[in-house]
């Protein structure tokens, strides 16, 4: 199991990640598409990263926006791990969109 990371950490890894905001326990980003078919593509590569990765995001699809919400239940919050498939998920939407 992935150690929780404290306030301190979480807020310098926001630092690093593009978008993404603290929402309790979670960290949440909102992505933008040109078009809904790009955005449901999206969501297909980000499923089979989280599969792989047997971690998996709250997902929203609203039209052309999607939304991912992370976090680490096991954990009590968030992890490394978030922070990794943030990035992840981030090179994905750039390839994507």
């Amino acid at each position: 199991m992935t150690n929780r990371l404290s306030l301190t950490e979480i807020h310098q890894s926001l630092a690093d990640l593009s978008g993404w905001k603290l929402d309790g326990k979670f960290i949440v980003k909102k992505y933008r598409f040109q078009e809904f078919l790009k955005g449901v593509a999206f969501v297909n590569e980000i499923a089979q990263l989280s599969e792989e990765k047997n971690h998996h995001p709250f997902i929203a699809i609203d039209y052309k926006l999607v939304t991912l919400r992370l976090t680490s239940w096991n954990a009590g919050g968030l992890t490394d791990l978030d922070v990794a498939l943030a990035k992840n998920y981030d090179a994905i939407y750039d390839k994507c969109n």
